[in-house]
């Protein structure tokens, strides 16, 4: 990918709303129940090992990974397995879930024990089997990211605490309330990868945690906590490796193609406490806000809680929510129902009244380029509508679809309302169907 078609100085300055930025995480009661599902990870699912009947405790293996690209799945609460049934993901999709009822004792798993490491082999090992994967909303397994067969080629080490969607506060709080594991963390893990430097990319928008890891890394030059512009989608991967370490990840690569291993700071925050503890990833803490939630503020939730059992922990509703949300406003899922668990990748959990929720009219595009003066990665998503309506396969590969993030960054900008996102989208699989058409026609 040339850099005609990246551009990080674009994206937008979207409203903050860091209204949670204050509050430290509150532990929630143990939810009468939990719905874990077996996909909350890209790759492969996980493959159940428990069936109804069975008694679980805290951190016991329910779930085996299903692949090298997967991730076990662990329980959350003890008590007893109800039932192991498919359920409706966010996505449309199916996906097997372990229901368990809560004895409410949270009783941790016997066999917990930490993990011994003492080479970076063991390092990916203990975070495969920790069941972490990017806790930033990717929900890429971590484990995979570590599993490299040359250590030269992790030249920086880069930690995301950018955070830069809307209302989202959990990796705030996680450098502020969690510095401890963030620091011994980065410690740990530089160990092993012995990179020429490690980068912790934080937005200035969020003071506190910049001046508090600067302090605690003040004592190594190798570790540089670098200050950001509060520009969305800072956060965006390419975006944070272009704005710390000023290489350009190509079309088609991954970080490491460029040198650079880049992990979300609650990511890091877990994997840290998994090898002091031993107890896997059982439990998230998120955001919750919006213009309905009666009581906004930062949880810690046992993974597989219901949504209505948070809101409930947070006053209930003000009034009737128009939409749901897992994630921000920019890159967030609608959530189906209330009865939708909380996910391994689940940051927040945001809840808008009608009126926040309305959908403007989306009108014919006047041509006026804000799209393409805010794309980070310069795509021309006019001419991509044009390629898509034409189903024209070949121009929507010349146009570059494939490199939009998904960000939201156009749709934002656009006076038309035009749904973007959803049409670049669409616009990839189209791509996809053309480019395994041509691989049959040369068969």
């Amino acid at each position: 990918m040339s850099k005609k078609f990246f551009d990080p100085l674009s994206g937008v300055h979207v409203p903050h709303r860091k209204n949670t930025a204050g509050m430290e995480p509150v532990r929630m009661p143990p939810p009468k129940s939990v719905v874990i599902p077996t996909v909350m990870h890209i790759g492969a699912p996980a493959k159940p090992i428990v069936k109804a009947g069975d008694k679980v405790e805290v951190g016991q293996l329910i779930a085996e990974s299903g692949g090298f690209i997967s991730a076990p799945i662990h329980a959350s609460v003890s008590g007893t397995v109800k039932k192991v049934e498919d359920i409706v993901l966010s996505n449309g999709r199916n996906a097997p879930a372990v229901f368990i009822e809560s004895d409410g004792e949270m009783r941790p798993y016997s066999g917990i024990t930490k993990p011994e490491i003492n080479s970076l082999s063991d390092l990916a090992e203990a975070v495969r089997a920790s069941g972490i994967v990017g806790l930033g909303g990717a929900g890429f397994p971590t484990s995979v990211k570590l599993a490299i067969k040359d250590i030269d080629q992790a030249e920086y080490f880069l930690i995301n605490g950018a955070e830069c969607e809307p209302y989202i506060t959990s990796d705030t709080r996680t450098m502020l309330d969690f510095t401890d594991l963030v620091e011994r963390g980065v410690r740990r893990i530089s160990e092993f990868l012995k990179p020429k430097a490690v980068y912790i990319g934080i937005e200035n928008n969020k003071p506190k945690s910049i001046a508090k890891l600067k302090r605690r890394f003040e004592d190594d030059p190798h570790i540089i906590v670098k200050a950001l512009p509060p520009v969305y989608p800072q956060g965006g991967e390419k975006v944070l490796i272009y704005n710390t370490v000023g290489r350009v990840v190509p079309e088609g690569k991954l970080p490491l193609d460029v040198g650079v291993i880049i992990m979300n700071v609650t990511t890091l925050a877990n994997i840290e406490n998994y090898i002091e503890t031993g107890m896997p990833l059982v439990e998230k803490i998120i955001t919750v806000d919006g213009s309905a939630v009666r009581e906004p503020k930062n949880i810690i939730a046992p993974i597989g809680t219901r949504i209505r059992d948070i809101i409930d922990f947070c006053g209930g509703f003000m009034e009737e929510p128009g939409k749901l949300l897992y994630g921000g406003p920019m890159m967030g899922i609608a959530m189906p129902d209330l009865d939708a668990p909380v996910l391994k990748n689940t940051n927040a959990l945001l809840a808008f009244n009608k009126k926040d929720s309305e959908v403007p009219e989306e009108t014919p595009c006047i041509r006026c380029g804000n799209c393409v003066n805010h794309c980070p990665m310069r795509l021309n998503p006019p001419a991509i509508a044009k390629a898509f309506n034409m189903g024209d396969g070949a121009a929507l590969y010349k146009q570059r679809v494939n490199l939009c993030m998904e960000c939201g960054a156009c749709a934002f900008v656009c006076p038309a309302h035009q749904r973007i996102v959803q049409r670049h989208k669409l616009a990839k699989v189209m791509l996809r169907n053309w480019q395994n058409s041509q691989k049959g026609d040369k068969a």
